[in-house]
């Protein structure tokens, strides 16, 4: 690994594991984090540079407010050649966004990546490490359902898009359990910060 660049940790989980709550927790220990969602509804919201090339691709699909998440999802909901089609709009941009984010962040030790389906689209290519956020099955569960407007059948269906948190954990060279109390998550994040900070 090259000296002059940040170590670049890869965070991701399943649906209500506790990611952003960790991401936020790395950003108070002062980490630089880059939230891919966060980044999307920048690029898709009101004034958003993609809304013109999203509207031409799915008419109807944006308004003032940007775009109209329900309407293009049930354009590209379980239709997989929109939904590449549209991936083809939005992940370039994403891409520009992390690469600006790398370069302001240059002389940080650590730098994060938030990205929800990291392992599943592939992108652990361009990171150090990965660290995997998860919860027992019943808690994950617990968290998502008591969400506005989800259901079980809604639930089922985002859990079968996703790699299985078995499998993340398999997969990730760091797991942070948020199953415990905030405090010791907490100090989990710490620890590994350190830890981190101490590899070569």
């Amino acid at each position: 690994m090259n000296a002059k660049r940040p170590f670049i940790l890869g965070l991701t989980g399943s649906i209500g594991m506790g990611k952003s709550a960790v991401a936020q927790m790395l950003i108070d220990l002062g980490v630089p984090v880059f939230d891919a969602d966060a980044a999307v509804h920048e690029l898709q919201g009101p004034g958003g540079v993609l809304l013109e090339a999203i509207e031409a691709e799915f008419p109807g699909a944006t308004g003032p407010q940007g775009v109209d998440r329900q309407k293009l999802g049930g354009a590209v909901f379980g239709n997989k050649a929109a939904l590449a089609r549209l991936e083809a709009i939005v992940h370039p941009a994403v891409g520009a966004m992390r690469t600006q984010f790398l370069k302001d962040n240059a002389d940080k030790p650590l730098i994060v990546f938030d990205i929800p389906l990291l392992l599943e689209k592939g992108g652990a290519k361009d990171i150090d490490a990965v660290a995997v956020v998860s919860a027992p099955a019943e808690l994950q569960r617990e968290r998502v359902l008591a969400r506005p407007g989800m259901t079980e059948e809604k639930f089922e269906r985002i859990l079968g898009l996703q790699v299985p948190d078995s499998e993340k954990r398999e997969r990730a060279d760091y797991v942070i359990d948020t199953g415990a109390s905030l405090a010791e998550t907490r100090e989990e994040v710490a620890r590994l910060v350190e830890a981190i900070g101490k590899r070569e």
